[in-house]
């Protein structure tokens, strides 16, 4: 990240040795430091999906319906989105060590607040607080990573993070299906508090803070430290805005619901004044300025891209094969895990490759690799198997791993020593930014995708076809009564148009792919 360019990139040297004064590895070395703040980034991106799997048992625990229940989910990203581009700033304002660890003592504290808790408002409380201790872990350790590698060994730490970063998401469902199921949804949050507590002790006694760092916070601090209030303050309500519109948006009706048009109201005017204040700021906190770098704006669609892929398909595959296939959550969630373990034995894989190979021949066949899953999956039918399912995923995962390491590794080729922690924070929000933008678009497109194609079958369904009479009456005579028939029809036909929609989104996704792949080549790859 400290200028991962090298020899025909024409960028600066990194600044990220491990015996260089920027490295955060202390007792054990990077590899072992490595582990141990991987640990505390997994626990927190591992929690996110966990609780999503429970929100129907969370809402029944709690006596509210699922509709209020969604709250629980929202208010988390929010709190996690507003903290995560900022997280560059308050990481050199508190130091870099210091902010990781009480981020990790908050998130900790909140989740055993989460799991006792007994009321949505004394959660959403909880889980506000855990959004913000959790957004300051990924940024700041991909900081770090970046900062005590060499740039020829950075893939292969990118890598130990893309196992957190992917395969988390991953095993969530299944992990939070088996856990809400077995015990309870209290012990989704309660796992986290022993794990948090082992994390704090041992980030505190293998990470060091770098003599360099801790330099250029004592001068922030002498020279007064000048926070970016009004930066601050419009970021946070056009992202509050922005998410919880996007979160919120098919269920209230969209723009028909007044806050939805209020949610909309406060992005415009928070992001768009936030572009226009920090571009004109001497130190802005949020780094806006860094996307004129050609290689790290481009490097921004790719990883929000690759969100949105990530979380939109995590979500709508399990969602397919539990309202088409009838599948259980746990086993909706093991079709996933099952295929996507192959992205936990590639990534060491991609990791050295990204360092010895021009990183645009490992994207172009990576983003390619997506875009044959979604052809397979769009070739589903009622009759598919969860075999199907598992190897659709499999595809998909057999391109994660060379498509996120390049990505992190590309990002940084051209920027300057100590931006490291600033563009750690821009990439993990841009990152979780199209998540949120990706279950959005495939929510809402399911949702009109059904409905056209429910009234299309439908359209000919009426006594004067023969065909619909004939075959009502052999129902009818089955099934013992005309009403039971018409309710059986009326489920087919649900089943149906929802197996259109899927297949229709899955085409969108395709193409999305395929748009963005010449994109790739504008980027300016790291060669040896």
């Amino acid at each position: 990240m400290a200028g991962a360019a090298t020899a025909g990139a024409g960028g600066q040297a990194s600044a990220g040795a491990p015996d260089l004064p920027r490295s955060a590895a202390g007792v054990g070395g990077p590899w072992l430091m490595t582990v141990v703040i991987s640990a505390a980034t997994f626990m927190e991106i591992l929690d996110t999906s966990i609780a999503n799997v429970a929100l129907a048992n969370i809402s029944g625990g709690l006596g509210v319906s699922t509709s209020q229940g969604t709250w629980i989910v929202t208010s988390y990203l929010v709190a996690n989105a507003i903290i995560i581009p900022v997280s560059g700033f308050l990481s050199k304002a508190i130091g870099r060590k210091r902010y990781f660890m009480i981020s990790i003592a908050l998130f900790t504290a909140a989740s055993l607040l989460c799991a006792v808790s007994t009321s949505l408002g004394m959660l959403i409380l909880a889980r506000v607080l855990q959004g913000i201790g959790g957004g300051g872990l990924a940024p700041v350790e991909q900081s770090m990573l970046a900062d005590s590698f060499p740039p020829e060994k950075r893939g292969q730490a990118f890598a130990v993070f893309g196992i957190v970063v992917v395969v988390a998401p991953i095993i969530g469902p299944t992990i939070g299906g088996w856990i809400t199921n077995v015990i309870s949804w209290h012990w989704i949050f309660l796992i986290n508090v022993p794990v948090g507590i082992f994390t704090l002790f041992t980030v505190g006694a293998v990470v060091n803070e770098p003599a360099a760092l801790v330099d250029e916070t004592e001068k922030l601090r002498a020279g007064g430290l000048k926070v970016d209030y009004i930066g601050f303050i419009l970021v946070a309500v056009g992202l509050a805005g922005l998410l919880v519109m996007l979160d919120r948006g098919e269920a209230e009706g969209w723009f028909a619901s007044n806050l939805i048009l209020t949610m909309a109201t406060m992005a415009v005017v928070g992001l768009g004044g936030m572009v226009a204040w920090e571009l004109n700021h001497p130190d802005p906190i949020v780094p806006i300025g860094l996307l004129a770098n050609r290689n790290f704006a481009i490097c921004t669609v790719l990883i929000m891209i690759t969100g949105l892929l990530v979380f939109g398909t995590i979500q709508i595959i399990p969602q397919m094969l539990q309202q088409v296939f009838g599948y259980t959550a746990y086993d909706a969630g093991l079709a996933l895990t099952y295929g996507g373990f192959i992205s936990l034995l590639l990534m060491p894989f991609a990791g050295a490759l990204s360092g010895k190979v021009d990183l645009r021949l490992l994207l172009l066949p990576a983003f390619a690799t997506q875009a044959v899953s979604f052809w397979w999956f769009s070739g589903f039918s009622l009759q598919s198997t969860f075999g199907d399912a598992a190897w659709g995923r499999f595809f998909i995962s057999l391109g994660l791993p060379f498509i996120f390491i390049p990505i992190t590794s590309a990002a940084y080729v051209g920027l300057k020593p100590g931006e490291s922690d600033k563009a750690s924070a821009l990439l993990n929000f841009f990152r979780n930014l199209g998540g949120a933008f990706g279950i959005s678009l495939c929510q809402t497109l399911l949702a009109r995708r059904e409905q056209v194609q429910q009234a299309r079958m439908t359209e000919g369904l009426n006594d004067l076809n023969p065909v619909f009479r004939n075959g009502l009456d052999t129902l009818t005579t089955q099934l013992g009564g005309r009403d039971a028939a018409l309710a059986t029809l009326y489920q087919d036909v649900q089943r149906q148009a929802a197996m259109m929609a899927y297949i229709e989104l899955f085409h969108v996704l395709m193409l999305l792919v395929l748009c963005i792949l010449p994109l790739i080549l504008l980027l300016r790859a790291r060669k040896t």
